[in-house]
């Protein structure tokens, strides 16, 4: 009768524990910390618009942009995309790209000019490859296919 309430025992213990492990929450997502958080993303997004204000195959596309807008909208998407505490408030990717053309080598220099901001802002080759494959599976909702 002992060895069976001790083997209860144990297999209650042994049960609880698997659960324990099955209800604890889940690690959190770092990347928007290895941004610098929301201050690092805002940073983030100020070098990338002045680059793009730099870059001849890009700035084009951004004439008719309302910057402080953009801005907005960016620091909400890359700080959702990373993990943070952001509600995106936007219109779609496929939306906001609706009718501008862009192309491969356009969406390709646009990449380039965001890893020059990421690059201007300090973060390290792993953090950005990181927010880089975030973005990544968005590039067909960015092209437009003719």
């Amino acid at each position: 009768m002992k060895t069976c309430r001790l083997l209860s025992f144990s297999l209650f213990l042994t049960s609880m524990m698997l659960m324990s492990g099955c209800l604890s929450p889940q690690p959190k997502d770092d990347l928007f910390k290895q941004l610098g958080s929301l201050a690092g993303i805002e940073r983030f997004v100020d070098i990338f618009i002045r680059e793009i204000g730099e870059s001849k195959e890009v700035r084009p596309y951004f004439e008719d942009t309302n910057l402080d807008r953009f801005r907005e909208k960016q620091i909400e998407h890359i700080c959702l995309l990373s993990g943070g505490p952001c509600t995106y408030t936007g219109d779609s990717i496929v939306e906001s790209h609706k009718g501008m053309g862009v192309n491969e080598a356009d969406f390709n220099a646009l990449v380039d000019t965001a890893i020059r901001a990421m690059n201007k802002a300090g973060y390290s080759v792993a953090t950005r490859n990181r927010l880089l494959a975030r973005i990544a599976p968005l590039r067909g909702e960015v092209m437009e296919v003719k």
